[in-house]
């Protein structure tokens, strides 16, 4: 697993920002929303996998521009994205969006899958294939790594929904992983070329959400299908490190309670929990396994996982593992 390099923050957004376009360019008129003459404010109603596709032009044309505020449109204040096991929040992802220049030759975005985590929040899920470059501050010119898999969670802003989490994955074949690490993306010249990453923060539901996502890494770890039912909610979701996704429920308890794995023991660090909304909190977190998968030696991941809360019970609704370097 640790054979597989991480998209890097200055590359990452190229298929997000073709899923996020439609926000941007209708942000006073935002999609599906209830419309009340009568009304001092109006509600977002729900998207579809489709109309968060159909976008994707017109996000395109804002990213190849370059246009640090578009993304200051769509991203929420709570915005978080993982690069590398730093958190980085909206203020440096804007900043690095403005100062990276990209050039596609073509892209396309398939295979999408919505679920949803409550009634004010939903991830997508989908498919990007690029054939492109971008370069980043410092100068550095790096193709758009592809095809990727990619999770974006929307949240409800009053009229509108914004982005609050996008991570992407590599698809790759893990049985057929090369033999030898691609080499890191190049350093900036200067650090202060570089995005700092957000200084984490943990809520106070941090060491509760903590000790749930270990409950479910020591249940991957014993196949035991009936205690991952127990600590998730309905409507789980789930993107591994290969770039596999799981849109519901059953195929995912199917994948983590299945034979792939042989696994000794396991461990969650580095937690860091936020609140999304009242009853939704995303947790960040470094987990690790002393075993095999496929039959290679399992590396750290970084995880990213979204709690809904049920009655008084955190249950695991997403979460999406990236490889550790």
């Amino acid at each position: 697993m640790k054979q597989i390099s991480i998209i890097k923050l200055t590359l990452i957004s190229a298929a997000f920002l073709a899923a996020c376009g439609g926000f941007a360019a209708n942000a006073q008129q935002p999609i599906n929303a209830n419309t009340n003459t009568n009304a001092t404010k109006t509600k977002a109603t729900a998207p579809t996998a489709e109309a968060l596709m159909a976008f994707d032009k017109q996000a395109n044309e804002a990213y190849m521009k370059g246009d640090g505020k578009f993304f200051d449109r769509i991203l929420s204040d709570k915005f978080v994205m993982n690069d590398g096991g730093d958190r980085f929040n909206k203020a440096a992802v804007v900043d690095m969006m403005s100062r990276t220049k990209c050039e596609s030759k073509s892209f396309e975005l398939t295979e999408p899958q919505m679920a949803t985590i409550d009634a004010d929040t939903y991830v997508l899920i989908y498919k990007g294939t690029f054939d492109g470059s971008c370069t980043g501050p410092d100068g550095t010119s790096m193709k758009i790594p592809s095809p990727i898999r990619a999770a974006t969670v929307w949240i409800r802003n009053g009229d509108k929904w914004q982005a609050a989490f996008h991570g992407e994955n590599l698809i790759v074949d893990p049985k057929n992983l090369p033999k030898t690490a691609p080499p890191p993306p190049a350093k900036p010249a200067n650090k202060e070329d570089a995005a700092k990453p957000a200084t984490p923060l943990p809520d106070a539901n941090t060491d509760a959400l903590v000790k749930i996502e270990l409950r479910a890494w020591e249940a991957w770890r014993i196949r035991d299908a009936k205690k991952l039912e127990d600590l998730t909610a309905n409507n789980l979701s789930f993107i591994d490190i290969f770039g596999n996704s799981y849109g519901n429920k059953a195929d995912t308890i199917k994948a983590w309670s299945g034979a792939i794995c042989d696994v000794k023991s396991v461990s969650v660090t580095g937690g860091v929990a936020s609140a999304l909304s009242p009853t939704v909190e995303l947790l960040t977190h470094t987990g690790a396994a002393d075993g095999t998968c496929y039959g290679q030696k399992v590396g750290a991941v970084h995880g990213n996982s979204i709690y809904v809360k049920n009655g008084n019970t955190w249950k695991l609704a997403f979460t999406m593992n990236m490889p550790a370097m």
